[in-house]
């Protein structure tokens, strides 16, 4: 939530640290409530000052009131609900139609806060090590009554098999399966208890929670409550004295406070003990310190009423084990239901609990049930979240509907104050902190203590050129995952938006891949705005059921460039101990000027003076980076299934497969340099035509070297006669291009090579590839007799590249992704101008070329990601000491579940409704506070 960044290393003190013991941290929040969907709607509602009472229009009304009740004058029809309750993601927790439409409605909402919980702490449950225990409670199940049983038949089936038969409606309607169900369906596997306490119902979960944590239960928890009574968009009739608001308004301690008003809600938080939170780099919202639970007993009017005692046992008891004095409690979420009588009492109860504390109008007051009404078994946990989030934010929002204090309480002369605006929560010598209070009917107490987190925030810093951060995103539909990608960008243009590196973290190693994948990488905010903004608005494929094979493509001479894979060398440590090896053989052979032509950034010209052009030192360079290429992704989880290799590409192909050492290659590779070297001069020419009609122009003396694509051939000759074949050409209007090469590799000029390259294989050891590999020679898989054999290693400098038959063929067999293992897009283009009937999945760069040189280890993650976004098991490259932030989460996909009700069941209307409910409110034994 916060837009503030996390240190990774954690200025903290070790004192704090030790204040905390015990403590338990609030990691992860969602919830759905009145006039706020999400986490983040709630706190803009709550900053704002909004109020998410709803007022029906009689056309709206769904109740069964008739005429005459609605026409009372005590008949309020008004209510704060939530909308879509008919609406759930059957699919994503594994329903099939007819389960989904007879469960409450209230699992439902509950199970998809608690999976929309966990990704804002930043955990999918299937990779999360330990046990997660869940604590919940519910309303009572009207959907059940209205919908399901709607009528006296139906009522005496299930009552008759009750137990037994009509397992279906059970399973869906009994309150006993709110934990349970979220246990089953997300496979968790610590402790799974219900909890109902009424009014306190949500926040017992939690202090039930921080209980199961403290005793090692479990090693994470999940608590939290839900209401939805039906039909939501109800009136309901105001009697004097009684629970309910005359106008539809909770004015919690205002002196016109007439009542509360029932609403529906969810609330979810994720709680971790401090300790593993703070080792675990989790965003911390706020630290349960201290925890009362207690019951009234006997000692009061009634059973529904409050007991000030009662109430002041649990606060008092709270701040014990929280270990800390009253007077550095900076606010207090109360109860708070606006009865006349309830918040007096309530009050009276804080002053008790306060009593040591001799400073006056310090600590602020408040309510959410102003904003969102009161929300009965999500009540607490409703307030716990408003209060997390005003710790997080340092900021308390206003206190609503509050114009003048009860007469009945003495707010001038106690410890506390009320803010009616928007306002800052500075940090004095103690931490912030606040108190959390629940009662519920039936005298069960829970009062929880809070502080703020101990981690402080510093500001993100800077990426250098040398970093990129990898964001992913998923969705069960493209729909999902380029709504997923939007409100992320989103995110990042919020006015405090996270650090890109904690926001790569949490998506790479807190969120489950689902198998429509985007994958964008970014050195700045606004290029990952940018990024996930563009792959929303493309197609998004879907990952293939099984993992697609890898064909890694490893380009020739031509490829190379100055600086090429210098970032990486700087960032990878793998790639820069490839790298190093490769040197260490390549020095006493060639001299130091390998190096320099590595590591040499100076501009390319067009005279070919650099180092990194001469045949000499542009092969044993290429080779070097493109084998440490291999290994660095490799060492991520991309492992080649297929290999192919233009020209000297293959000599790195066959080292990774194993057909000769890495020593013994290199010493190849230089002897190959240097012999190409010795020959006289030549010229290349790519030509954009057919083979058949590029071979029936061609004279003599001019061969072709390369066939890269149906209509892309690469010939080779003297420079006298290039230039008399490009006179040819250009007067048949066939487009070509001079290549920047010193010899005409593959033709009869590197016939002197064959011989040398032969006496250099001798002695050398040769294997059978352990990876599977086309030759560029044969356009075919290479034989075991082909790979052990010193000709065909030293013909290859000789003979035709077939690169364009050898690509076919290694694309022919499973769907595969195509890497292409070296600097720049040369196989690449080639790979999309083949006309082979199966293309691959995708075609993937690893390195930039010359041009975009500077985004290199962009290049490089974004392949990453590429690969992450096919289906291959990567490791992304979250940095290991990573922050877990607050993100958004998975969108869900909802359709309707829902049984109507039938006419039938609507005819015969409540007309005894009021008559009850007077009855109700003369009784001695009124509820005053719920």
């Amino acid at each position: 939530m916060s837009g503030t960044f996390q240190s990774a290393d954690k200025t903290m003190t070790e004192q704090r640290l030790r204040e905390l013991a015990g403590g338990v941290a609030i990691i992860g929040v969602a919830g759905r409530f009145p006039g706020a969907a999400n986490i983040p709607a709630l706190w803009e509602m709550l900053k704002a000052g909004h109020s998410a009472i709803r007022r029906f229009e009689p056309h709206e009304l769904d109740d069964d009131f008739d005429a005459a009740t609605r026409a009372d004058p005590n008949y309020v029809p008004a209510r704060p609900i939530i909308d879509g309750i008919d609406q759930f993601d059957a699919e994503f927790f594994g329903y099939n139609a007819r389960d989904a439409a007879l469960t409450d409605p209230q699992q439902r909402v509950f199970l998809e806060c608690v999976w929309s919980a966990l990704e804002d702490a930043g955990y999918d449950p299937k990779q999360t090590p330990g046990a997660i225990g869940v604590f919940a409670g519910s309303s009572l199940n009207t959907y059940f009554l209205r919908h399901v049983l709607q009528d006296r038949s139906a009522v005496d089936v299930f009552t008759s098999n009750f137990q037994v038969g009509s397992y279906q409606e059970l399973m869906g309607a009994l309150q006993d399966f709110v934990a349970t169900r979220v246990a089953y369906k997300l496979d968790l596997r610590g402790p799974a208890v219900n909890v109902q306490s009424a009014c306190s119902t949500s926040l017992l979960a939690v202090a039930q929670a921080v209980q199961s944590l403290q005793l090692f239960s479990s090693d994470m928890a999940i608590a939290g409550g839900v209401s939805i009574t039906l039909p939501q968009q109800r009136g309901y009739i105001h009697s004097e004295g009684g629970m309910a608001s005359a106008d539809g308004t909770c004015r919690p301690f205002d002196a016109n406070a007439t009542g509360t008003i029932f609403g529906s809600g969810a609330g979810v938080v994720v709680l971790k003990r401090v300790e593993d939170a703070v080792q675990d780099g989790d965003h911390i919202y706020a630290v349960i310190r201290g925890v009362g639970v207690n019951n009234d007993g006997a000692g009061k009017v009634g059973f529904t009423a409050p007991s000030a005692e009662g109430q002041a046992e649990a606060i008092a008891a709270a701040l014990a084990v929280a270990g800390v004095e009253p007077d550095t409690i900076g606010y207090v979420e109360a109860h708070g239901t606006a009865t006349p009588l309830g918040d007096p009492i309530e009050f009276r109860g804080l002053q008790s609990a306060f009593e040591t504390a001799n400073a006056r109008n310090y600590c602020w007051l408040g309510s959410i049930k102003a904003n969102v009404g009161h929300l009965d078994a999500a009540a607490g946990v409703a307030g716990l979240i408003k209060t997390a989030l005003a710790l997080d934010h340092e900021l308390l929002p206003p206190q609503i509907n509050f114009e003048r204090v009860n007469s009945s309480i003495q707010l001038d002369q106690s410890p506390f104050k009320i803010a009616t605006t928007l306002t800052p929560w500075p940090r004095g010598s103690e931490p912030r902190r606040a108190g959390v209070s629940a009662f519920g009917v039936g005298g069960t107490n829970v009062h929880l203590v809070l502080e703020e987190s101990p981690v402080t925030r510093v500001a993100e810093v800077a990426t250098t050129d040398d970093h990129a951060h990898l964001l992913v995103v998923s969705g069960r539909s493209e729909a999902s995952a380029k709504t997923a990608a939007l409100a992320l960008s989103r995110r990042f243009a919020d006015a405090q938006p996270p650090s890109l590196s904690d926001a790569a973290y949490t998506l790479q190693s807190g969120r489950r891949a689902f198998p429509y994948r985007i994958a964008v990488a970014a050195r700045t905010r606004d290029c990952a705005i940018a990024g996930l903004t563009s792959a929303a608005n493309k197609g998004v494929l879907r990952t293939p059921d099984a993992a697609p094979k890898l064909l890694f493509m490893f380009p020739g001479q031509g490829a190379q460039y100055p600086g090429m894979g210098q970032t990486l060398y700087r960032s990878e440590p793998i790639f820069k101990q490839w790298v190093d090896r490769g040197l260490i053989v390549l020095e006493p052979l060639i001299g130091p000027e390998i190096r320099s032509a590595l590591f040499d950034t100076q501009p390319l010209g067009d005279d070919d003076a650099h180092p990194i052009r001469s045949t000499l030192l542009a092969q044993p360079a290429l080779f070097v980076i493109e084998h440490a290429l291999a290994r660095l992704l490799m060492s991520r989880g991309a492992q080649p299934g297929i290999m192919i290799g233009h020209s000297l590409g293959e000599f790195v192909a066959a080292t990774i497969a194993g057909v000769m050492s890495f020593d013994d290659a290199l010493r190849l590779i230089a002897a190959r340099g240097q012999a190409m070297r010795a020959q006289p001069p030549g010229a290349m020419l790519a030509v954009r035509a057919p083979l058949k009609d590029i071979e029936s122009l061609l004279p003599v003396s001019v061969e072709i070297a390369a066939v890269n694509a149906p209509e892309l051939v690469t010939v080779a000759g003297s420079f006298e006669h290039i230039a008399d074949f490009e006179e040819k050409l250009a007067a048949r209007d066939v487009p070509h291009r001079r290549l920047h090469t010193s010899h005409a590799f593959h033709s009869a000029a590197m016939l002197p090579v064959v011989a040398e390259l032969r006496r250099a294989l001798q002695g050398m050891t040769l294997h059978a590839p352990r990876i599977p590999i086309v030759s560029s020679v044969t356009g075919q898989f290479l034989t075991d007799t082909e790979a052990m054999s010193p000709d065909y290693w030293a013909q290859h400098a000789r003979v035709t590249v077939r690169f364009a038959d050898a690509y076919a063929t290694a694309v022919a067999g499973d769907p595969a992704v195509a890497i292409e293992v070296g600097p720049g897009r040369t196989l690449a283009t080639f790979a999309q101008q083949s006309r082979v009937a199966i293309r691959p999945l995708a075609i993937v760069p690893t390195l930039p070329e010359f041009s975009d040189r500077v985004r290199e280890v962009v290049v490089f993650s974004d392949a990453v990601g590429q690969l992450w976004r096919c289906g291959v098991d990567v490791t992304l490259g979250a940095p290991t000491n990573g922050q877990r932030v607050s993100l958004p989460g998975t969108p869900f996909e909802h359709k309707r579940y829902w049984i109507d009700r039938k006419a039938a069941a609507i005819a015969a209307p409540a007309t005894q409704a009021a008559t009850v409910s007077s009855a109700f409110a003369s009784s001695p034994t009124t509820p005053e506070l719920l």
